[in-house]
């Protein structure tokens, strides 16, 4: 089998195309390496114009952490194009004999304010948009498309007098005044935080949530029209080496280790108590490789699976966890708020595992810890 992964090369890419190298695929990796995320470019800062469709192919890319002018982090057994997603021409070539596609590019994170809508709503929905429409026209059916927990914006809530509740969202005086938990919405008492499950309804509060259930939509449209299939990957919160450094749109366990890279402290919103599921990178990559053998007939067209560790942990626990494990000192707690944040959102898995045999293998402590001394993207 031969798979095409775009954005291999990026943080979660690369491991992607680690596994399914280990596993004997054939891997053809997209990427555009985009200098936000990536160390150097290859040939230019403009992929898609002067590099379009450049190829690079065996010991041309150097390996993981070798020096030279090739792709940094990318195995060099994998076949390298550099070029853009959104440029018909290029996804067509990189398409040429491919039997499934992994989609891993995106831009991702909060972003830093508005002025960003246009490049997130570019990159991963035209973007998307124009790989899909190639794929049909390649004959293509089979999609793995990594999506997020962001689409469900909060997590799901059970309040002891009315059962399960969607709270609406916070409210920046209840924020500012420090009231950062929900509250039931029809008697207005405190929720217990439970883990969610895929069928809960979804609710997207950011740009980049848009945009992921976006390309959830679009990619169900495809599979409709074309017969193809789709398993959507709903990432919780993935951490591990190769994350990019010094950057707003890195996740929180990277802006974390920036932090501290520069001799400062991790600086957390709120109170520290938001919930979240925190997944090792490894353990994502696996599960691209369960959904590409996945060959069961699913009555939808998309199937989607929240990808998690399955244990919930605050991010005020995981900065802590990062400290100790530095040998820094505490975190700091801010009380800052940013809109668009949810209080607690974590993983339900158990369709991952019945379905895939997915399980996390990479506990919190040992991955945390590890993550304190793993390389980062410069």
């Amino acid at each position: 089998m031969r798979v095409l992964v775009t954005g291999g090369a990026g943080f979660i890419g690369s491991h992607v195309v680690d596994v399914l190298l280990a596993a004997g695929v054939q891997v053809r990796v997209l990427d555009a390496l985009l200098p936000g995320v990536h160390r150097r470019a290859l040939a230019t800062d403009d992929p898609g114009t002067s590099a379009r469709g450049a190829e690079i192919t065996g010991t041309d890319v150097p390996g993981p952490g070798a020096p030279g002018p090739g792709v940094p982090d990318l195995d060099p057994r994998a076949q390298f194009r550099l070029g853009d997603v959104r440029d018909a021409d290029v996804v067509r070539a990189a398409l040429d004999g491919v039997d499934a596609v992994c989609h891993q590019a995106a831009m991702v994170g909060m972003g830093v304010d508005l002025a960003d809508l246009p490049a997130y709503a570019a990159h991963n929905d035209l973007g998307t948009a124009v790989l899909l429409a190639e794929m049909a026209r390649a004959g293509i059916r089979r999609l793995v498309l990594a999506s997020s927990m962001v689409v469900y914006g909060e997590g799901a809530y059970r309040c002891p007098a009315h059962g399960p509740v969607r709270p609406p969202p916070r409210r920046d005086t209840d924020l500012a005044a420090g009231r950062f938990d929900p509250l039931c919405p029809a008697c207005g008492q405190p929720v217990e935080p439970r883990p969610v499950t895929e069928d809960a309804p979804l609710d997207p509060r950011s740009v980049y949530a848009a945009t992921k259930l976006a390309q959830e939509n679009l990619a169900a449209a495809w599979a409709t029209a074309s017969g193809g299939t789709v398993v959507a990957l709903r990432y919780h919160n993935v951490y591990g080496p190769r994350m990019p450094r010094d950057t707003p749109y890195a996740g929180v366990a990277s802006l974390f280790r920036s932090a501290l890279e520069r001799g400062g402290r991790p600086a957390v919103f709120e109170d520290g108590g938001q919930l979240r599921d925190f997944v090792h990178v490894t353990d994502v990559a696996r599960a691209n490789l369960l959904a590409l053998r996945w060959h069961e007939a699913p009555a939808r067209r998309l199937t989607a699976f929240n990808i998690g560790s399955g244990r919930p942990h605050s991010v005020g626990e995981m900065a802590r966890e990062l400290c100790t494990a530095f040998g820094a000192e505490p975190p700091t707690i801010t009380g800052e708020f940013r809109a668009g944040d949810v209080r607690h959102v974590f993983a339900c898995s158990a369709r991952a595992a019945q379905a895939l045999g997915y399980t996390a293998t990479v506990g919190f402590g040992p991955g945390i810890a590890a993550f304190a001394h793993a390389p980062l993207r410069a």
